[in-house]
């Protein structure tokens, strides 16, 4: 059986991530081949070399492009991952089964949107789809016409893995925060700015890590400038194995407006590093505020949980333990590979 991952980023973050896990989980079983699709990028291509994950790339996910690669690499199913990719799996499929899979809470799908009516086409031409969190099924503007067909699949981390790479990075970081994303509308990170301009006036010598790439980092460089943030926010652009980074860190910082299930917030509880989040969507579901991390709705109740942790050894300790705790309940690996596993043969059955 051959499966197609199709994406539509240039990026290496959360569904890319996700995407690679699962190519590299189902190696080890027999008569399973899966091939990485999305538009050619060095960043994505370093990743997946370093993972040896099969790529069968494009210029840009257009209808014409994506048929040229399902005719070379002929798949028994397709694997498209959020929206846009769904869309055009749906449209160049023929008679191949298309598995959907949303990996967030899309902003601008939650009301009658050209985006929320376009994927009424993916949804009703899926065999299933999969949603990273119960707000993001919900969070779909037409998510009721597809409610027989739906199911929530909670991301997971390769738990080895992570340690592994944690192994490997022999350097020693000294940062207060750090924050691992995506410079985009979604993570807000003009508000990031300005929430460590606020912990700056607490803590002078506060020092914030931005791993990370995106079409707002000029705009995020220039806010930090006009802050005064030189000597507290350093920007590290896009890192391989960041994981020691976060490790080493007195928290990991999301201002994000939407998530799904973040990576990056797993693989922080994974290491014991606590979490301090705005209460987005399935951050809810993954971190109970002040037990095993925090979550704050305003730049004030933000501050307080970034503070609280980095000013109490005792109650950072307390909620890293927790945290890791948390991680190690919620992380069924194999339970995740069967629920796609049983998916995949049953779309193979019934086509």
């Amino acid at each position: 059986m051959k499966v197609i991952h199709v994406l539509n980023s240039r990026e290496y973050t959360g569904a890319e991530k996700v995407v690679c896990q699962i190519i590299r989980s189902f190696r080890d079983i027999p008569g399973m081949e899966m091939v990485y699709c999305s538009p050619e990028s060095s960043n994505v291509r370093q990743m997946l070399d370093i993972q040896q994950v099969p790529f069968a790339p494009v210029s840009s996910l257009t209808p014409g492009e994506l048929k040229r690669v399902l005719r070379e690499q002929k798949p028994d199913i397709i694997h498209a991952h959020d929206m846009r990719a769904s869309f055009l799996s749906a449209l160049c499929c023929g008679g191949i089964p298309v598995i959907s899979h949303i990996h967030n809470n899309a902003y601008d799908a939650r009301g009658i949107s050209l985006k929320s009516i376009a994927y009424i086409l993916a949804g009703l031409r899926a065999r299933h789809i999969f949603w990273v969190s119960n707000s993001s099924y919900e969070g779909y503007a037409f998510h009721g016409l597809f409610a027989k067909k739906s199911s929530v699949l909670y991301n997971i981390i390769d738990a080895e893995q992570i340690y592994s790479l944690l192994a490997q990075d022999t350097n020693r970081y000294s940062y207060d925060m750090v924050y691992v994303g995506r410079l985009t509308y979604q993570k807000d990170p003009q508000r990031l700015m300005h929430l460590c301009a606020m912990l700056r006036e607490r803590k002078p010598d506060l020092r914030v890590a931005i791993v990370g790439m995106g079409e707002l980092e000029e705009e995020c460089r220039a806010l930090r400038d006009q802050l005064g943030l030189q000597d507290n926010v350093f920007f590290l652009g896009f890192q391989s194995n960041p994981i020691k980074i976060v490790h080493d860190s007195g928290l990991l910082i999301l201002t994000s407006r939407w998530e799904g299930t973040p990576m990056c917030a797993l693989e922080a509880m994974a290491v014991g590093t606590p979490v301090v989040s705005t209460p987005s969507d399935g951050m809810k579901d993954i971190v109970q505020s002040g037990v095993s991390g925090w979550l704050g709705a305003t730049d004030e109740e933000l501050a307080e949980g970034a503070m609280k942790i980095l000013s109490d050894d005792d109650y950072r300790l307390t909620l890293a333990q927790n945290a890791k705790a948390s991680f190690e309940t919620m992380n069924d690996e194999k339970a995740y590979l069967q629920t796609l596993l049983d998916c995949y043969h049953t779309c193979v059955r019934t086509t």
